[in-house]
């Protein structure tokens, strides 16, 4: 039997704390590197280039140009130390390197030495003290592990970001250093891989369009069952109002697909038609993580096919936090414009906000007692708090989902204030983190947001934790039982729908 690992889960304590700094204690946690096969379906060398410390440097001038914003943020940071705490990977893995400062300082120092006057002028010279005096280091392949590492123990939340009094964007910098590690040859595996199964089968799972048709018929039957309702969970239907485009873990996994039920029972009592597509069956889009704008727009645009192919005339996004990034905040420019879609709709439209717009208008109806058994709370996935909104008001992204949480559910308790809406705390296992070898990483990055969730389980009694992130599911489903919960007490807010949603012609399970 193979050994079972272990992992140093840092211990919960009744307020949160800084922790006293062990450096380099996360020095050599960095993921899998991409094979080959993995690297070329994106356009990346398919090992570590020839003269890679140059080619590192000149993409970083190429990436200076390309984005303003980035220049800004490295010569911005006056090292203020505003940032230090925010970080839950700081917090979680006491490293001075998860510091946000420390980790922009890893890009920032190269930065220095080519791309300003004193470190040019000290490197020319080769007066090491000069280049130490205004933090600037040569490339080397010390600075490119230190990059490896830290830069995937950042899961791009933003939270840091929130607190700067100059707006630095720490996820916009690892994107940056996860760009340029790609384009010399040392891209990240689980990232990588997952991009190519959406190019050639349509989602990260790499789940074939026959797997997906058996999947929602065994969904079809089981809604059947339950509740005598014959719900349709439609396929590549040409000409339905409404594509659905969700992350694939709502195929496979509870608590995910327990929320793409709720989606179709919401769809079949608002009498709309709706489809997916067996061609763009992913919502996600992890060409964002590893800053690649190249294959971010690749994936919008096997949407923006499918939704053409199958003259739809809106879009609905389903439960998942980048997904909904990507889609809010990019995608009229990566795949727009999207003009041949019903104007009377938003461009695109998140599924809470379909719902919520369903309750208000009293065209659904719920029995709430179906949730009695549960005492719910709900977590801000960061990419939806912090970079996106919903509906037409200010902070519709924390409202929305919390206003159908309230009407399926008579049990409701936020966490702390300082742990919830824009300062809202990461599961730990976004940013492209959400694979077994960074299993260290997110058991550490997830202790703040178990540190808040126990608050309410003390203080109120809460049992269940909602999302609306595939990410967030799947991460708190295998970190919860490190920090003394159960793996099913994390929930999709659709869930909570499909419990409590009252279809016509229904009978009692």
């Amino acid at each position: 039997m193979a050994a079972k690992a272990t992992f140093d889960v840092p211990q919960m304590q009744e307020y949160p704390i800084i922790p006293m700094l062990k450096p380099n204690a996360m020095k050599t946690a960095g993921p899998f590197i991409a094979k080959p096969e993995h690297q070329a379906p994106l356009g990346f060398p398919c090992e570590l280039v020839e003269n890679w410390e140059q080619k590192a440097v000149e993409k970083l001038g190429e990436l200076l140009e390309k984005y303003r914003s980035l220049r800004v943020y490295l010569d911005a940071c006056v090292r203020c130390g505003a940032c230090t705490d925010k970080c839950h990977y700081l917090l979680g893995s006491a490293d001075p390197k998860n510091m946000p400062v420390a980790r922009q300082d890893l890009l920032r120092q190269i930065y220095r030495r080519y791309y300003t006057v004193p470190g040019k002028i000290f490197g020319a010279l080769g007066w090491e003290w000069g280049k130490k005096l205004i933090g600037a280091k040569d490339m080397s392949k010390e600075v490119l592990d230190d990059w490896y590492n830290y830069f995937h123990q950042c899961s791009q939340c933003r939270r840091c970001s929130v607190f700067c009094p100059y707006g630095i964007d720490t996820a916009d910098i690892s994107m940056a250093a996860r760009e340029i590690m790609d384009s010399i040859g040392q891209g990240q595996k689980y990232c990588n891989e997952i991009i190519g199964k959406v190019f050639k089968i349509g989602n990260n799972l790499g789940l074939p369009g026959p797997a997906l048709q058996d999947t929602l018929e065994g969904l079809e039957e089981d809604v059947e069952f339950n509740t005598g309702v014959k719900v349709r969970f439609p396929l590549d239907v040409e000409g339905a109002d409404i594509l659905l485009v969700t992350p694939s873990a709502d195929f496979f996994a509870e608590p995910h697909v327990d929320g793409l039920v709720g989606y179709a029972k919401v769809f079949h009592q608002a009498g709309v038609s709706w489809t997916m597509s067996s061609y763009a069956s992913e919502a996600g889009n992890f060409g964002m993580f590893i800053g690649s704008y190249e294959n971010m727009r690749k994936i919008s645009l096997r949407i923006r096919k499918a939704a053409l192919d199958l003259k739809v005339k809106r879009i609905v996004f389903g439960e998942c936090g980048h997904a909904w990034r990507v889609a809010y905040s990019f995608m009229n420019t990566l795949a727009g414009p999207f003009d041949f879609l019903d104007p009377k709709y938003p461009v695109p439209q998140h599924i809470c906000e379909f719902t919520n717009e369903l309750i208000k208008a009293g065209k659904l109806n719920f029995d709430k007692s179906k949730n009695d058994h549960l005492k719910i709370t709900f977590h801000d996935s960061c990419n939806v708090a912090r970079a996106t909104r919903m509906g037409d008001v200010e902070g519709g992204q924390f409202t929305i989902p919390r206003e159908v949480i309230k009407a399926v559910c008579n049990h409701y308790y936020d966490m702390p204030a300082e742990t919830i809406h824009d300062k809202t705390f990461c599961c730990g296992g976004g940013g492209g983190l959400l694979t077994d070898d960074l299993m260290d990483v997110r058991i550490k990055g997830a202790l703040p947001r178990m540190q808040a969730w126990k608050q309410v389980v003390e203080e109120q009694g809460v049992t269940h934790l909602a999302a609306i992130c595939a990410i967030c599911k799947s991460q708190f489903t295998k970190v919860l039982p490190y920090y003394g919960f159960k793996l099913d007490q994390v929930v999709s807010v659709h869930q909570l729908v499909s419990n409590a949603i009252i279809l016509d012609g229904q009978t009692e399970e």
